[in-house]
């Protein structure tokens, strides 16, 4: 797997992948999303890539206290060939080159093979309780 900073072509495959991973909710618009991490950070965003077809994806961010990763996904395809783990490593060295200490990620909590996935790289569960608020709306209906 080629491991490369995400582009403006990648956008249809990368929204599609994370359909077919189930990280889509009809709260968050995938596109506000990709726009949002672009203007912000577009280094952290990367994918990972099989003959030219996106297998994989991470946004990975550093707010100079935590590293976060958002949107790992492996096409259902791929899982369990270690691609997970290689775009993990490139998004870890990504934020280790920032002076990132710590990386926290967030995982719905029916998402026991996300749980099972994250352990096996090395995460621990942390004793805290995940809370969010919605500042700005993707769909105003939710």
């Amino acid at each position: 797997m080629k491991i490369r900073r995400f582009t403006e072509a990648d956008r249809a495959d990368i929204v599609a992948l994370w359909q077919a991973c189930g990280l889509l909710r009809s709260w968050n618009d995938p596109n506000a999303d990709i726009d949002r991490k672009v203007a912000h950070d577009p280094v952290g965003f990367i994918v990972g890539e099989v003959a030219d077809r996106i297998v994989a994806s991470a946004m990975a961010g550093y707010d100079g206290h935590r590293g976060c990763i958002n949107y790992l996904a492996v096409n259902p395809d791929f899982q369990r060939t270690g691609m997970g783990r290689s775009i993990m490593e490139a998004a870890e060295e990504f934020l280790l080159g920032l002076g990132c200490p710590k990386i926290n990620v967030q995982i719905r909590g029916s998402n026991q093979s996300a749980v099972a996935f994250y352990q096996r790289i090395g995460f621990s569960t942390d004793d805290v309780i995940g809370l969010g608020k919605r500042l700005i709306p993707d769909n105003p209906t939710d």
